[in-house]
Protein backbone atom coordinates (compact mmCIF):
# COMPACT_ATOMS: atom_id res chain seq x y z
CA UNK A 1 0.00 0.00 0.00
CA UNK A 2 2.87 2.34 0.84
CA UNK A 3 4.48 1.76 -2.56
CA UNK A 4 1.22 2.54 -4.32
CA UNK A 5 0.86 5.86 -2.50
CA UNK A 6 4.46 6.77 -3.33
CA UNK A 7 3.92 5.89 -6.96
CA UNK A 8 0.69 7.91 -7.06
CA UNK A 9 2.41 10.95 -5.54
CA UNK A 10 5.28 10.66 -8.01
CA UNK A 11 2.84 10.43 -10.93
CA UNK A 12 0.93 13.49 -9.71
CA UNK A 13 4.14 15.49 -9.27
CA UNK A 14 5.46 14.56 -12.72
CA UNK A 15 2.11 15.32 -14.37
CA UNK A 16 1.94 18.65 -12.56
CA UNK A 17 5.46 19.60 -13.63
CA UNK A 18 4.72 18.78 -17.27
CA UNK A 19 1.41 20.66 -17.17
CA UNK A 20 3.08 23.69 -15.59
CA UNK A 21 5.82 23.74 -18.23
CA UNK A 22 3.18 23.52 -20.99
CA UNK A 23 1.33 26.49 -19.49
CA UNK A 24 4.54 28.53 -19.28
CA UNK A 25 5.53 27.73 -22.87
CA UNK A 26 2.02 28.52 -24.12
CA UNK A 27 1.93 31.83 -22.28
CA UNK A 28 5.36 32.72 -23.65
CA UNK A 29 4.26 31.92 -27.20
CA UNK A 30 1.10 34.03 -26.83
CA UNK A 31 2.94 37.06 -25.47
CA UNK A 32 5.85 36.86 -27.93
CA UNK A 33 5.92 40.11 -29.91
CA UNK A 34 8.60 38.92 -32.34
CA UNK A 35 6.58 36.14 -33.91
CA UNK A 36 7.03 35.23 -37.55
CA UNK A 37 4.31 35.42 -40.17
CA UNK A 38 3.63 32.55 -42.53
CA UNK A 39 5.77 33.12 -45.62
CA UNK A 40 3.06 32.47 -48.19
CA UNK A 41 0.09 34.06 -46.43
CA UNK A 42 -1.69 36.95 -48.25
CA UNK A 43 -1.23 39.23 -45.24
CA UNK A 44 2.53 38.88 -45.20
CA UNK A 45 2.83 39.30 -48.98
CA UNK A 46 0.72 42.45 -48.96
CA UNK A 47 2.63 43.95 -46.06
CA UNK A 48 6.07 43.35 -47.56
CA UNK A 49 7.44 44.91 -50.73
CA UNK A 50 7.69 42.95 -53.96
CA UNK A 51 11.49 42.64 -53.73
CA UNK A 52 11.24 41.01 -50.33
CA UNK A 53 8.46 38.71 -51.56
CA UNK A 54 10.50 37.54 -54.56
CA UNK A 55 13.53 37.04 -52.32
CA UNK A 56 11.39 35.00 -49.96
CA UNK A 57 10.02 32.95 -52.84
CA UNK A 58 13.54 32.26 -54.08
CA UNK A 59 14.62 31.17 -50.61
CA UNK A 60 11.53 28.95 -50.30
CA UNK A 61 12.27 27.36 -53.67
CA UNK A 62 15.88 26.78 -52.64
CA UNK A 63 14.81 25.18 -49.36
CA UNK A 64 12.26 22.99 -51.15
CA UNK A 65 15.02 21.87 -53.51
CA UNK A 66 17.22 20.98 -50.55
CA UNK A 67 14.37 19.02 -48.95
CA UNK A 68 13.89 17.08 -52.20
CA UNK A 69 17.63 16.31 -52.31
CA UNK A 70 17.59 15.11 -48.71
CA UNK A 71 14.54 12.94 -49.37
CA UNK A 72 16.22 11.35 -52.39
CA UNK A 73 19.35 10.71 -50.33
CA UNK A 74 17.25 9.19 -47.55
CA UNK A 75 15.62 6.83 -50.05
CA UNK A 76 19.09 5.76 -51.22
CA UNK A 77 20.13 5.12 -47.63
CA UNK A 78 16.94 3.15 -46.95
CA UNK A 79 17.55 1.00 -50.04
CA UNK A 80 21.18 0.39 -49.00
CA UNK A 81 20.06 -0.47 -45.47
CA UNK A 82 17.47 -2.94 -46.77
CA UNK A 83 20.08 -4.55 -49.01
CA UNK A 84 22.52 -4.84 -46.10
CA UNK A 85 19.82 -6.33 -43.85
CA UNK A 86 18.90 -8.87 -46.54
CA UNK A 87 22.55 -9.83 -46.91
CA UNK A 88 22.92 -10.11 -43.14
CA UNK A 89 19.88 -12.38 -42.95
CA UNK A 90 21.25 -14.58 -45.74
CA UNK A 91 24.67 -14.76 -44.09
CA UNK A 92 23.13 -15.69 -40.75
CA UNK A 93 21.14 -18.44 -42.44
CA UNK A 94 24.27 -19.78 -44.12
CA UNK A 95 26.16 -19.68 -40.82
CA UNK A 96 23.39 -21.63 -39.14
CA UNK A 97 23.50 -24.27 -41.88
CA UNK A 98 27.30 -24.59 -41.50
CA UNK A 99 26.94 -24.96 -37.73
CA UNK A 100 24.32 -27.67 -38.22
CA UNK A 101 26.59 -29.47 -40.70
CA UNK A 102 29.55 -29.35 -38.30
CA UNK A 103 27.39 -30.59 -35.43
CA UNK A 104 26.10 -33.45 -37.61
CA UNK A 105 29.62 -34.44 -38.68
CA UNK A 106 30.87 -34.25 -35.11
CA UNK A 107 27.96 -36.27 -33.71
CA UNK A 108 28.60 -39.04 -36.28
CA UNK A 109 32.31 -39.14 -35.43
CA UNK A 110 33.56 -37.89 -38.78
CA UNK A 111 35.24 -34.79 -37.33
CA UNK A 112 36.46 -33.63 -33.95
CA UNK A 113 36.60 -29.99 -32.82
CA UNK A 114 38.95 -28.99 -29.99
CA UNK A 115 38.71 -26.03 -27.57
CA UNK A 116 40.61 -23.68 -29.93
CA UNK A 117 38.22 -24.43 -32.79
CA UNK A 118 40.62 -26.67 -34.69
CA UNK A 119 38.81 -29.26 -36.79
CA UNK A 120 40.31 -32.73 -37.14
CA UNK A 121 39.01 -35.27 -39.63
CA UNK A 122 38.81 -38.60 -37.86
CA UNK A 123 37.21 -40.60 -40.67
CA UNK A 124 35.93 -44.10 -40.19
Amino acid sequence: MRKQIGALLAAILITGAIAMSMVVIGANAMTNQKGTAVSNSPASVAAVGSTTASSDQAQIAQLQSLVAQYQAREQQYQAALKSDNDQLTQTASELQMIQQLLAYLQSHGLIQIDNQGQIYITGR
